[in-house]
């Protein structure tokens, strides 16, 4: 769900066809778009509002959960897309094959995919999808488009403690922390961490409650576009499906949270 400069693309040519690594705890592996859209579970599946295009979208794909070998639903894994989102995505969703389910689609040369705007490339050559995703509420972070790599890692209070909400805040708080994780993380670091390249520091220099007094920080989130117009803006909105208003409140109590907690990168 990101607008963005693509420096770096894909070239579909038989020299360099389009790759996938996969970084798991079996190992690695890489994958080429030429063998993943002859794999054997590879099927032609219908995606209804797809969240990148808006429309209804046909792909041909692969259960995502076919390829991660080794992965177990309590593990965590990250999916890195060419422009720096990074999509930081709990494996037991991925995992799943009843419900929301996850696939890989993967972009054929010979059919490409509609560009994502004038002057831009398509979300191939990987992009991930989801049928059913309301089962499971999968928010729109959770379909990161251009994916370069997604790789097995400890997860994000693990990696970067300076995440960390203080030890003695209360549920409201560490709630707003999961929902930080689930919808902020794939673009943007706090306190320096984080593996996104993609949006600002949300805490260095200034904190958004610190800027954003009243409801325009609500107000900022819910439509970037409605307090700035912005031809270039990036920040897509996250509708009351995407985020509700009480976890929309969460997420900035923990961002207020944090404001008193700045650590210099």
């Amino acid at each position: 769900m990101r607008n963005a400069l693509f420096a770096l693309l894909f070239c579909f040519t038989p020299l360099h066809a389009a790759e996938l690594t996969l970084e798991l705890p079996g190992g690695t592996r890489t994958w080429e778009a030429t063998t993943l859209l002859a794999h054997p579970q590879a099927r032609d599946v219908t995606i209804q509002g797809d969240v990148t295009y808006k429309t209804t979208m046909h792909y041909r794909a692969v259960p995502l959960a076919a390829l991660l070998e080794g992965v177990k639903a309590d593990q965590h894994l990250q999916a890195v897309a060419l422009d720096g989102f990074a999509a930081e995505l709990p494996a037991a969703p991925l995992l799943s094959t009843q419900g929301a389910r996850a696939w890989l689609a993967i972009e054929d040369p010979k059919q490409p995919w509609p560009p994502l705007g004038q002057g831009k490339p398509s979300a191939g050559p990987f992009y991930l999808v989801w049928t059913e995703p309301s089962a499971a509420r999968i928010g729109p972070e959770q379909w990161p488009y251009q994916v370069a790599r997604i790789r097995y890692l400890p997860a994000v209070a693990e990696r970067f403690p300076a995440l960390l909400p203080a030890a003695e805040a209360d549920a409201e708080v560490q709630a707003g922390f999961a929902q930080f994780q689930k919808h902020c993380l794939a673009c943007h670091r706090l306190n320096g961490a984080g593996d996104a390249q993609f949006g600002p520091d949300l805490n260095i220099p200034h904190n958004p409650t610190e800027y954003l007094a009243g409801d325009f920080l609500p107000r900022y989130i819910r439509d970037p576009q409605s307090l700035r117009r912005w031809p270039q803006g990036k920040m897509p909105g996250f509708s009351r499906e995407a985020i509700t208003d009480e976890e929309l409140g969460q997420l900035i109590g923990y961002l207020r949270h944090m404001a008193g907690r700045k650590v210099a990168p």
